[in-house]
């Protein structure tokens, strides 16, 4: 059965340094280390390690093939986005990430689709590289980040580029980065653990309660990491849209409940029970393989919470393919 990793991190062995180019150590840099290990520094501080798996595309197609996985939706990892930089430097260090996905993509046909990156703030900058993203690279859509500095995504600037993706038929995957809380909760990890699912749901609730899908129902939206703790607290999220309409519902009429259906989720939930109740939520239709390779925080088997639902060969065929496909715009045939 085909298999479609919707969710996997990918980057160049070597990059722009834009740190030193601009003086600006907020950029992220990789250091490949006489000991053969790789690190990203941010900062001027260690970020993480970094393996070959992570650009070397023979490899990771090698890494895939032992858990029956035969495409992966490669992604940049979102330390990348530097939203906080001059546009003009961030469209620097994206077009250079977008130009090697895409080289990789027509290498592999068979076993890669990418979705790029664009520097969301300067909505013009970001519109203008997702036209090169998808007319002259071939990509399927962009990831973008939870939020883009002190706007969420309902925010007005950013209109014109949701509207510039629905036109272009572009798939957006949401990813979180640079976790609430982070400041008061250093310890234990915790902004991944906590403020990542947290970040999910904030920006699903900016993009539902801002209206955003009702101006632009055409939008193929994907939330990384089973969208965080969104689909978890619908019911309180429902509540309050029903209790304090004053509050809530000031944009958007409509039941926060009712977008499920429209919106997609990656599988990345790490827990069986978990991805059950997705799926009783959202719907089969709507959910995806995902994993977050090559990452600790990924799923270490890629599409074994879902082999061990028992779920029919439809359903799994749709998990595993079926919905991926209708999110990016691609038809089967494209990896056969």
């Amino acid at each position: 059965m085909l298999k479609i990793d919707t969710h996997a991190h990918y980057l160049p062995q070597h990059w722009p340094d834009l740190a030193t180019k601009y003086g600006d150590n907020r950029f992220a840099v990789i250091h490949h280390a006489d000991d053969g290990r790789s690190r990203i520094y941010k900062d001027g501080k260690f970020f993480r390690e970094i393996w070959p798996k992570t650009w070397d595309p023979a490899l990771r197609i090698a890494d895939y093939a032992r858990f029956g996985v035969q495409v992966q939706v490669i992604s940049t990892v979102p330390v990348m986005f530097s939203y906080w930089a001059a546009p003009h430097q961030a469209l620097e260090l994206h077009q250079a990430l977008n130009d090697h996905m895409a080289e990789t993509c027509r290498a592999h046909p068979r076993h890669y689709a990418g979705i790029g990156t664009v520097p969301l703030q300067s909505p013009r900058l970001a519109v203008q590289e997702l036209e090169r993203c998808m007319d002259q690279l071939g990509l399927q859509g962009v990831q973008i980040g939870s939020h883009v500095n002190d706007w969420n995504l309902d925010a007005p600037e950013l209109l014109p580029f949701f509207e510039a993706a629905q036109d272009l038929g572009a798939a957006i995957l949401i990813h979180p980065w640079d976790m609430m809380g982070a400041a008061s909760m250093p310890k234990y990890w915790m902004p991944w653990l906590v403020g990542m699912p947290a970040e999910q749901a904030r920006a699903a609730c900016a993009l539902i309660f801002g209206g955003v899908l009702e101006r632009f129902p055409k939008l193929r939206v994907c939330f990384a990491h089973g969208g965080g703790s969104f689909p978890y607290t619908i019911g309180r999220i429902e509540h309050g849209f029903r209790m304090r309409p004053d509050l809530v519902a000031t944009d958007n009429p409509r039941n926060p409940r009712e977008y499920f259906g429209r919106i997609y989720f990656d599988s990345c939930v790490h827990d069986d029970r978990a991805l059950r109740y997705l799926l009783d939520v959202a719907g089969v239709d709507t959910v995806m393989l995902g994993t977050d390779y090559p990452f600790p925080l990924g799923e270490q088997e890629p599409g074994s919470c879902i082999a061990r639902l028992g779920l029919s060969e439809a359903e799994q065929a749709r998990l595993y393919h079926g919905t991926a496909l209708e999110w990016l715009g691609l038809s089967k045939s494209r990896f056969e």
